[in-house]
């Protein structure tokens, strides 16, 4: 289980598939959370299966399924009816794992498979939570990816049934009830895609209220014990939608900012207020304390999350009347770069390898400096140049020195 959570949050369903597979071999597992604004989709096994999933299938198998339950039903997955397990944890994270039939295996018990899911929820939760540079360019990234996808299919079958719509509408055509048949055929087709494509943004995006309503709530436990008052002021409602990554990534700096003004001595008050600038969400965060906040390592903290959704922060501390710290995050993300979005494919050992890489360290001093062997450094270097699409190492050096990326 520990090798389950223990790596890369987009390839935790082939890792918990992998360790289900010795006691229950299965066709295809699905993990579904709404946490993941990028994927939320985790998925392994059968690619006609998982390839098809849809996440108004996935809705449909989940209000099946109560809090906390283990159900085994015969549902449509993949756009074909198969028998499943499904569970639904307490984080509202659901898995379908889809058997393989005629087999005659014993699965976990209903406990045992709750009990393994609910580590491997409680993992995506956490992982998401704290909202690393690595989790919020890949979540980028893939979120990117799929509004284009889904605006390009929007529109392509607009296009196409609009054309529909005005053929069948045709004056030169005599059968009415035929024509009437199909127009509405066509119109509901229409509004079940548009549809599509709402769901699909409501899964990227929080209404910034209840971000922030989210925000208060896991700020409760760190600033529970902060002898002064809390002030929250929550943005206003202008209907606009926050992105998903900005939001995970907000929460994660305040709650960095407020741990950081908790532990200066004799603060008085403190202040957490969300706002709009703009196209910039602003993140201010002040106290009335001793002014000794060390912005120069709360800046270090920060920086990776910052840098990697294009973000700034000031820091002001004045001794004897407080600190004051804004981060500016723009809502839409900038022009594509896609230098950045293959540098979003790495894990995080191969980016500390390419950190090596950009300074123009060779093999054997990586692998010294890592602990780890030579053909082992290797391999990494061989993945790297594969996944920046690059034919040497110093290319791959110049990417990652473009980026910020370097070797401590």
């Amino acid at each position: 289980m520990r090798q389950v959570i223990d790596g890369p949050l987009p390839e935790i369903a082939v890792r918990f598939s992998r360790f289900l597979a010795p006691d229950w071999p299965h066709r295809a597992l699905v993990i579904f959370t709404r946490e993941c604004t990028g994927r939320p989709r985790k998925v392994a096994g059968d690619r006609e299966i998982v390839d098809r999933v849809t996440i108004a299938e996935l809705d449909a198998v989940r209000e099946t399924v109560g809090s906390g339950e283990v159900v085994t039903a015969t549902v449509e997955i993949g756009g074909a009816a198969h028998t499943v397990r499904a569970v639904r944890d307490e984080t509202d994270t659901l898995l379908v794992v889809v058997a393989k039939p005629s087999r005659a295996t014993t699965p976990p018990s209903d406990e045992v498979l709750r009990a393994w899911f609910a580590i491997v929820a409680t993992s995506i939760r956490q992982q998401v939570a704290q909202a690393s540079p690595d989790y919020l360019a890949e979540s980028r990234a893939a979120s990117s990816e799929r509004a284009r996808t889904i605006a390009q299919l929007t529109e392509t079958h607009e296009d196409t049934l609009a054309s529909i719509l005005g053929t069948l509408r045709s004056r030169d055509l005599d059968d009415r009830t035929a024509r009437a048949a199909a127009a509405e055929t066509a119109s509901s087709a229409l509004i079940a895609l548009r549809s599509v494509g709402a769901s699909d943004r409501e899964l990227a995006t929080e209404v910034p209220t209840a971000a922030f309503a989210r925000l208060q709530a896991e700020l409760e436990p760190v600033l529970r014990h902060l002898p002064g008052e809390v002030d929250y002021v929550r943005p206003e409602p202008d209907g606009r939608a926050l992105p998903g990554e900005i939001a995970h990534g907000a929460r994660a700096i305040v709650r960095a900012v407020a741990v950081a003004f908790a532990a200066q001595p004799a603060v008085s008050r403190l202040r957490i207020a969300w706002g709009f600038d703009g196209t910039d969400l602003v993140v201010d965060i002040r106290d009335h304390g001793a002014g000794v906040l060390d912005g120069a390592a709360l800046t270090r903290q920060l920086a990776g999350r910052l840098q990697t959704l294009d973000g700034r922060l000031e820091v002001e501390s004045l001794p004897g009347w407080g600190s004051r710290v804004c981060a500016r995050l723009p809502l839409e993300a900038p022009e594509e770069r896609p230098d950045e979005n293959l540098l979003s494919t790495l894990n995080p050992r191969e980016l500390e390898v390419l950190g090596h890489l950009a300074l123009g360290r060779r093999n054997k001093q990586i692998a010294g400096d890592l602990g780890v062997s030579e053909s082992t450094i290797k391999f990494h270097v061989t993945a790297i140049l594969q996944k920046l699409r690059v034919s040497n190492r110093g290319e791959a050096g110049l990417l990652a020195a473009k980026a910020g990326i370097t070797a401590a």
